[in-house]
């Protein structure tokens, strides 16, 4: 012990020995010149970063992906034209509803968007669409499934539209990132109790993905993953409401009404678990979805899902392989 006070004590002082002697030059030790951006990163720090505290993550890193999964990185073309696309749809509408004022985007919206090339299949069968860590980052899969030059948006088909060429961007990502901003934003500010007791008694935790879309709505649910638990049902209902007509919402009650006064399914194993207020519950929980993001977030639903539809409607007009400059 007394050795290696006298070890420190000389190293303390050959410090200050050494400190003393070289005269400061003035320059710090870390290069602070501008690193060189190519196009695309000068873009983003312009359009997403400076201006809402967003970054993108598109080239592989094994510290941000879950090792657990076979994923590749998308290709330079799809993560331009997903960056374009994501400004226009989301990051825009949401400005755009609070009258341009970029504050709420800026303070609330995650730091990092990940972009994957491949997507992430589990070991159920069932396929990760995105995933959102800590209020902070959101990844999307299958990023290398845009077709660029055959956009497709389902707005109507109120459970989403699978397994087309190409694909249906509403399904795979729009919907998607809608419902992982939702999970954010109750991680800041929870929404009633009430919520939560609604469906109480219909949840499938892990048995919903033996749920098909058009039987979810017997149960009160707009889909099967959103009986899955009550953020998963919270986040799919804001998701699909502000992504999709009203036709389609109406068209899930509807549903869920012939499901539930129709006798001609009773060989169905599903038939006797229905819910007798399923159309009711949706209804409910609707509303208290709705007055939690009025109430918490000023943020009126069919206000941004009018918008949302506009600029859905407007993709087919953008240039998704030259980076705009406005």
């Amino acid at each position: 012990m007394k050795h290696l006070r006298i070890l420190m004590l000389f190293l303390v002082a050959l410090t200050f020995w050494s400190c003393s002697d070289d005269a400061p030059s003035g320059e710090s030790i870390f290069d602070t010149t501008q690193r060189q951006r190519n196009e695309f990163e000068q873009w983003i720090l312009e359009k997403y970063t400076i201006p809402y505290n967003i970054s993108f993550i598109y080239r592989y890193k094994d510290n941000e992906t879950n090792n657990s999964y076979n994923v590749v990185p998308p290709t330079p073309e799809k993560v331009k034209a997903m960056a374009i696309l994501l400004k226009h749809i989301w990051v825009d509408a949401y400005v755009e509803l609070m009258n341009g004022d970029p504050t709420f985007i800026k303070t609330y919206a995650p730091r990092v968007f990940q972009l994957v090339g491949s997507k992430q299949y589990k070991t159920d069968g069932t396929e990760t669409l995105g995933t959102a860590e800590g209020g902070l980052k959101i990844t999307m899969f299958g990023v290398n499934s845009l077709d660029i030059d055959n956009l497709y948006i389902d707005v109507t088909n109120p459970y989403g539209v699978r397994g087309t060429d190409p694909i249906d961007l509403n399904y795979y990502f729009f919907h998607t990132l809608h419902h992982e901003f939702c999970h954010i934003l109750t991680q800041k500010a929870n929404y009633p109790e009430e919520f939560r007791t609604v469906s109480v008694e219909n949840f499938r935790s892990g048995d919903w993905v033996n749920v098909k879309d058009n039987i979810a709505p017997a149960f009160g649910f707009v889909t099967p993953y959103a009986s899955s638990e009550y953020n998963e049902d919270f986040a799919e209902i804001y998701s699909t409401y502000v992504t999709k007509e009203a036709s389609a919402w109406e068209a899930l009650e509807k549903r869920a009404d012939e499901l539930v006064n129709n006798t001609d399914n009773e060989k169905e194993d599903w038939w006797e678990k229905r819910s007798k207020t399923a159309k009711a519950d949706m209804q409910q929980k609707l509303k208290l979805v709705k007055e939690y993001f009025e109430g918490t977030w000023k943020i009126d639903m069919d206000k941004l899902r009018k918008i949302v539809l506009r600029r859905s409607s407007e993709v087919s007009t953008l240039d998704l392989r030259n980076l705009p400059q406005k």
